[in-house]
């Protein structure tokens, strides 16, 4: 059912895509052949096989792993020729002592297992986002990378986006629209779906071990011609649109934007400490106490107008499916969009006669080397900063902060009230019933191995 097809076109045409060039100075790492790091990807499908091609060009890929024979072989042959090693099963990646660095390309809901587990095994990572299912899952992970020191980058590429994102949180910085009011992150609506038929699994799928930590439940399929995604589906592709293996809209685009969103209100000068989750939201089921009741078709947020508010009180985030895909960033003097294909406004019209200053964006980059743009940039940021053992730009920490806004947002759509939260201790407050999902218990068998030895990676 997997078209195998379009699986290695849009590899290809990734691994061929030409490199926009920020830095000509290379770092040591890549200068020096002989010292690159070894490198092992764990989920072959999706965003896999679109980052894996522009991994190759910092970090050699020896291993491959994925629950669904067709992607591991498709990916093995684009990228190796079939010279990598394969395997079904991530934790053999783990036990191997050569390898340095892991890719978490899987669904969401299997991102903090391993991840939690490659860092105690002494491996850094880059997780693909959103990083967690839950906002405890996010704790456990800040609490592993500090205890273990692993470099940890999440593939929240924007934030390596020079010409775009990082542009427009310097013209925010440089005051260039004043004191920010509203910012407004449209992420797009999420999926639909009819109703699905229980069906067969294809053969070359471990459907028992995609599902790994979230409940047991049967495969389900229904052929959507001529679309490039696949069909209806609560597996490959279209998962996200499940509560159970993912938190919809909300923490796929919602994990792009409304990260920028707050990187925006940062640079403003002002406090991104949310405070509370409001809004409405339209479901194609019905739901008890937070739970879709409909089994057999998607059930995240289709649509949804929310509003985040934080400590201050000085500026407010909406958080919607209309419009343009982008956010909107309202000053007391100015305003601009920005999204992957524009950044737009008066503000950035001015900067024909006022530059910024030299230094802007390397200052919103923390200081760090810029080496070429977005998806490549983060790559680049991601071997450097193991070379330095520094945080990267898209560290755990800060990309739980967002994230937790996701959440929270996620959340609310489900139980269709406010969700109030105390960033202090990072706990929702006032609902017991909103407070206890902020975790989900494990599949028998599927635990978090606390157990595992840290290597000398």
């Amino acid at each position: 059912m997997s078209n195998r097809r379009t699986f290695l076109k849009q590899a290809a045409a990734i691994s061929t895509m030409p490199l926009a060039s920020i830095s000509s100075q290379p770092f040591a790492r890549l200068a020096n052949k002989n010292s690159r790091l070894q490198y092992a990807l764990i989920g072959a499908g999706g965003n896999g096989s679109r980052t894996a091609p522009v991994a190759q060009e910092f970090v050699d890929m020896v291993a491959i792993c994925d629950v669904d024979a067709n992607h591991l072989r498709d990916i093995n042959e684009l990228l190796t020729k079939g010279k990598a090693d394969a395997y079904a099963d991530y934790r053999e990646v783990l036990a191997r002592d050569d390898i340095d660095v892991v890719q978490i390309s899987t669904p969401d809901h299997w991102h903090t297992k391993i991840l939690v587990e490659a860092m105690l095994a002494g491996k850094d990572a880059y997780c693909e986002k959103p990083m967690t299912l839950t906002i405890d899952e996010g704790k456990l992970i800040r609490k592993i990378q500090k205890q273990t020191g692993r470099v940890v980058q999440v593939g929240t590429q924007q934030r390596s986006s020079f010409d775009m994102f990082n542009k427009a949180l310097a013209i925010i910085a440089d005051g260039r629209i004043g004191k920010l009011k509203q910012v407004t992150a449209n992420i797009g609506s999420g999926g639909w779906s009819p109703e699905l038929p229980i069906a067969d699994v294809p053969a070359e799928l471990d459907w028992d071990r995609w599902l790994g930590p979230t409940p047991e439940m049967p495969y389900r399929y229904l052929e959507r011609p001529k679309n490039k995604w696949g069909g209806y589906t609560n597996g490959h592709t279209q998962f996200r649109w499940w509560y159970e293996h993912s938190g919809g809209k909300l923490t796929d685009w919602g994990a792009h934007h409304i990260d920028i969103a707050m990187l925006g209100i940062e640079a403003a000068g002002q406090n991104s400490d949310p405070v509370s989750v409001d809004g409405t939201a339209k479901h194609a089921v019905e739901f008890k106490d937070g739970v879709p009741i409909q089994l057999d078709r998607y059930n995240t947020a289709q649509k949804f107008d929310l509003t985040v508010e934080f400590a201050n009180g000085d500026v407010t985030l909406k958080i919607c499916n209309g419009g343009d895909n982008g956010i909107l960033f309202e000053g007391e003097t100015g305003r601009i969009f920005v999204n992957r294909g524009k950044l737009v406004g008066k503000p950035v019209e001015d900067l024909k006669n006022k530059p910024l200053p030299e230094d802007a964006i390397a200052k919103i980059y923390r200081g760090m080397p810029m080496d070429r743009n977005n998806r490549q940039a983060h790559w680049s940021n991601l071997v450097n900063c193991i070379d330095t053992r520094e945080l990267p730009i898209s560290d755990v920490h800060s990309h739980m902060k967002m994230l937790n806004v996701c959440h929270l947002a996620g959340i609310c759509c489900r139980l269709g009230r406010k969700v109030n939260w105390d960033q202090s201790t990072e706990m929702i407050i006032g609902d017991d019933l909103a407070a206890s999902m902020m975790s989900r218990p494990y599949r028998s068998g599927y635990e978090i191995d606390m157990q595992q030895s840290v290597g000398n990676n």
